[in-house]
């Protein structure tokens, strides 16, 4: 029996799709380090009840947020080396130039809520100029990858087609629909309008912090709506790393807060409600992928 392009990437073969740019596996490499390091020293910080934050915050628990999912991304963007086609790790590079080009922006447009422009103490108000001058590197740093991993040209399937060797079940997609929208729309929603949404996050934030929180959930929704339109499971290696790290970091943090979470409030228990789905897609997805890399019998 013969197999397909996509087939042989699981048989050890070639894999059908772009080369993967060097310079996407050293931004990941980059970006992978540096969120592990701010991120532990934000959601280390948080549980300890500081908020350490780039920019003034009313409670510790949105930079705490934000340390928790960069900590909890690292360990994915340290593998994406790993992968042979671009198409195997784009369902977390979008994701992530999606947190970095958001981040600065909003760091950018709340720079009068910046430690360094509020004052304080030095370490943070030092911290608060190295978040953006990083940020902003990084950033374009991502545009340029991007834009030159697009100009890599991709390798045909052998019959003309992509043949998913992993499709996701049909069962599965419903869920992950509803998931990815969730996610999106309210990273859009705290993103575009942190006047009306900011005051229905479950907890005292700023806008900077709605802003901030609404990027990195505008990331989760891409990423998990990307790997409907990737539908094969051997595409989303790192992203089932990634997506159940970030719900554990993000949940720790929470539960070390959870006096000053409205849990009763619809979007408290919205809140449980889509971290529990990341964590369940990352869980049953890397099970369904485990089932789908086993030789067939006989």
């Amino acid at each position: 029996m013969s197999t397909t392009g996509e087939q042989a990437a699981v048989d050890g073969g070639a894999p059908v799709g772009r080369d993967l740019s060097p310079g996407v596996v050293v931004l990941s490499k980059v970006v992978g380090g540096v969120s592990l390091t701010v991120g532990t020293l934000l959601a280390a910080t948080a549980l300890a009840g500081y908020a350490a934050g780039a920019w003034v915050s009313p409670e510790a628990l949105s930079p705490g947020l934000l340390g928790a999912a960069m900590a909890g991304v690292a360990p994915a963007l340290l593998t994406v080396g790993r992968a042979r086609v671009w198409e195997e790790v784009r369902s977390l590079v979008l994701p992530l130039a999606t947190v970095l080009v958001g981040l600065f922006a909003v760091s950018l447009l709340n720079g009068g809520s910046l430690r360094a422009a509020k004052g304080g103490p030095l370490f943070l108000v030092l911290f608060s100029l190295g978040w953006v001058a990083t940020l902003g590197a990084l950033a374009l740093g991502a545009v340029g990858c991007l834009v030159a991993q697009y100009r890599v040209r991709a390798r045909p399937a052998e019959t003309g087609r992509r043949v998913p060797a992993a499709p996701l079940p049909g069962w599965s997609k419903p869920p992950l629909a509803v998931l990815g929208s969730g996610w999106l729309g309210i990273g859009a929603g705290l993103l575009a309008f942190p006047a009306f949404w900011g005051p229905l996050v479950p907890w005292t934030v700023n806008r900077a912090d709605a802003q901030g929180l609404g990027v990195w959930a505008l990331a989760l929704g891409v990423g998990v709506l990307a790997s409907l339109v990737e539908d094969d499971l051997t595409r989303l290696r790192p992203a089932l790393v990634a997506v159940p790290s970030v719900a554990l970091a993000a949940a720790v943090v929470l539960a070390v807060h959870a006096p000053q979470v409205d849990w009763a409030s619809g979007p408290g228990a919205s809140l449980v409600a889509l971290l529990v789905g990341l964590l369940v897609t990352g869980a049953s997805g890397r099970w369904l992928l485990t089932r789908a890399s086993r030789p067939a019998d006989g």
